[in-house]
């Protein structure tokens, strides 16, 4: 279940990525979204899909693999302005009407390169997920005399989304390179995690570029780093 060992509180945070024709994966931090409060309930699904062929009169076989089926992640979001929810040091209030913006912006509003909605990473603990708005649906629930909302519950649904070279090493299943995800433990250093998953301590620039690490050298224990296939 996503979450920390630590006290501190880990919400639901999105960001905006981009595919590049390689396969190379790049964050965009500068469109991102973190959750108010943290989803009650998330749905993972994955899928396999078989070829149940058969000639006429054939007796029933065992289903012949096809292909891995694309994954959806769903759950739902509560937007507060009521100035109810605590917020962290350093964070500003911000009200429905602009929290709701700013998730279109991220995960609807479209891409000018591409004419088409970005690629969305979400990540909460251990749950780590690539994929694209599949739909979005905003009930408000409550508003204040002005007729501005002050409380609204988002629907969200996404579709999975990897590149060609993700999806290659996915579906070898023994692969060592598939992506991982570790949970720092006491005395653990980005070399070290990277000498044990890749077999060579000279990544650790890489995946410390990739998680967004500001200090590589004081890996907090609890937190989950996500270490990506080699390129």
């Amino acid at each position: 279940m996503p979450g920390s060992t630590t006290s501190e509180k880990t919400r639901l945070s999105m960001v905006r990525y981009a595919i590049s024709d390689s396969g190379a994966t790049t964050i965009d931090t500068s469109v991102s979204f973190t959750v108010q409060i943290n989803p009650a309930d998330v749905k993972h699904t994955r899928g396999i899909v078989y070829d149940k062929k058969k000639a006429l009169g054939q007796a029933a076989e065992d289903p012949k693999f096809s292909s891995t089926d694309t994954e959806t992640l769903s759950f739902s979001l509560v937007l507060d302005g009521t100035g109810v929810v605590p917020l962290s040091a350093g964070e500003i209030r911000i009200d429905v009407k602009t929290q709701i913006d700013n998730l279109n912006k991220l995960v609807y509003q479209m891409v000018s390169e591409q004419h088409e909605p970005g690629h969305v990473r979400l990540l909460w603990g251990s749950l780590i997920f690539f994929g694209r708005m599949q739909s979005m649906s905003t009930h408000y629930t409550l508003f204040k005399p002005s007729g501005a909302p002050l409380r609204a519950k988002v629907e969200l649904s996404f579709v999975g989304a990897m590149s060609k070279q993700e999806a290659s090493l996915a579906s070898n299943l023994s692969s060592p390179d598939l992506t991982q995800l570790v949970e720092v433990r006491d005395g653990d250093t980005l070399p070290l995690l990277c000498n044990r998953i890749y077999g060579d301590p000279g990544y650790y620039l890489d995946v410390a570029r990739f998680n967004q690490l500001t200090d590589f050298r004081n890996l907090r224990p609890g937190r989950t780093l996500h270490f990506p296939p080699l390129e």
